[in-house]
């Protein structure tokens, strides 16, 4: 990834408020890129993007994905090179309880960014995020390659698959690369493992289940504690999504398609494990931990092929697990009012580990 790419680009972020999204636009805004926002408010009080005080440093504007004038509106005044789609109902759970919000908010809205772009002639490159539960899964050891089979059992997964239908659609009606020097537009499609780091506040998520036990002296209830979830701190894929974002403005088409970013086989562990490396590495009270059986369907066993991110886009993960469980808590456990200055020393401590890895 290149810094000097970055610098005075103009980068249109949808769900620029959520978890992934906040670190995503300070680490743009870091690189010297101008950012514009689109997403709703955060839905949570302790949220990062008002934490980290996202909207200072960036072009903040709250809208509904699923509005699709002003989404288009919001594109056309602000004219982006590059977009990253994030805006999306992002919880199993929640899929239960709203799956006509989750298909409206994941597929239409999906949909409506695409036909933004399409009447927007300044967009040169598009990542839209989806997630690694959009493969049918079969409860296999080995991780699922870009090439297997989409599927989906929950709204979630299921709305995401679609996300990543429409994308495929769409680069082959009105974006296609045989066709590149008429529309000027490479896609592709980013599929992450379990996502985890500082400011996730999420409702039924292990990490900030966990934490809000830790810092309230509360008891932590865990669900499916043997399933196996390829984990990774935030900062792993978001750098797999700019790399990717710079290479389609770059190099156009060829880096088209989809891409699995995950860690290293050895990351995937079961939740238990996970909540240990937490338990050894807290120095004050541990909380007591129940399990009970989870209502909903959930998967076992997920773990993603990164062959390709690998030997093709030369990516891949560079903190261990035991890292990542370490920067959570210098993140959950330090004065809630430095949280941009602890977002901003990870991001140069991630970037500063990253070129001594590669030097």
């Amino acid at each position: 990834m290149s810094r000097s790419f970055w610098h005075g680009k103009k980068v249109f972020v949808t769900g620029h408020t959520g978890f992934k999204g906040s670190w995503l636009s300070l680490w743009l805004h870091h690189l010297g890129a101008t950012v514009k926002g689109y997403s709703l408010k955060p839905d949570h009080a302790l949220s990062l993007f008002e934490a980290a005080k996202v909207g200072t440093w960036i072009d903040s504007e709250i809208g509904d994905i699923r509005n699709q004038s002003a989404l288009s509106a919001a594109m056309h005044e602000f004219q982006p090179d590059v977009v990253f789609h994030l805006a999306a109902q992002p919880l199993v759970s929640t899929s239960y309880q709203n799956p006509v919000e989750t298909y409206t908010t994941n597929v239409m809205g999906t949909v409506y960014l695409f036909e933004a772009i399409r009447a927007c002639r300044s967009v040169r490159a598009v990542v839209n995020v989806t997630t690694d539960k959009v493969y049918e899964n079969q409860e296999r050891l080995e991780g699922y390659t870009e090439a297997d089979r989409l599927g989906g059992y929950d709204p979630y997964s299921s709305s995401k698959a679609c996300s990543e239908l429409i994308t495929s659609s769409y680069v082959q009606s009105f974006f296609n690369p045989d066709s590149y020097v008429k529309h000027g537009v490479a896609v592709a499609t980013a599929r992450a493992g379990n996502v985890i780091g500082g400011g996730d506040w999420a409702k039924d998520r292990l990490i900030p289940d966990l934490m809000r036990a830790i810092l309230y002296s509360q008891d932590i209830v865990v669900r499916n504690p043997e399933s196996v979830r390829p984990w990774q701190h935030v900062l792993e894929p978001l750098y797999g999504y700019l790399l990717l974002a710079e290479k389609l403005y770059t190099e156009n088409v060829k880096w088209n398609g989809a891409w699995n970013f995950g860690p290293q086989f050895d990351a995937a562990v079961p939740v238990t494990n996970l909540i240990n490396m937490f338990r050894t590495q807290f120095t004050g009270s541990f909380p007591q931990v129940s399990v009970i059986n989870s209502v909903t369907h959930e998967t076992n066993l997920l773990q993603l092929s990164i062959e390709k991110s690998t030997n093709v886009l030369n990516w891949k993960p560079i903190w261990s697990l035991e890292q990542t469980v370490q920067k959570i808590l210098e993140w959950y456990l330090a004065d809630p009012s430095k949280s941009y200055d602890l977002c901003l020393k990870q991001i140069k401590d991630y970037e500063n580990e990253r070129e001594g890895h590669y030097a």
